[in-house]
């Protein structure tokens, strides 16, 4: 009922505007506003990113070499994520066994 709830107002919005899609990006004041979201869900997937995953999870330089080799498979090196996830979870099994 919650997943329902929650999901269920910006699935309506979506099928609501989607037939006026491509008159409405058309519009500068409507591409300004979009710009304006965009900047914003970057900004809270930062902030959700720093608090709960980066503080609890970032603790020892081993971590910290974990997190930046992953980010590199996938930024510089483009790798598949789900050959990062695996990486990052052998490489954290690794870690907790021997520190």
């Amino acid at each position: 009922m919650a997943t329902v709830a929650i999901f269920l107002p910006s699935f309506l919005l979506v099928v609501g505007t989607l037939p006026f899609w491509n008159r409405i990006r058309s519009q500068a004041k409507f591409q300004a506003v979009l710009h304006g979201i965009n900047a914003a869900v970057v900004g809270i997937l930062l902030a959700a990113l720093y608090d709960p995953v980066w503080t609890k999870a970032i603790q020892t330089p081993a971590d910290f070499s974990l997190a930046l080799a992953s980010f590199a498979f996938l930024a510089i090196w483009r790798l598949p994520a789900w050959i990062v996830v695996v990486f990052s979870a052998v490489g954290g099994a690794v870690l907790s066994a021997f520190l």
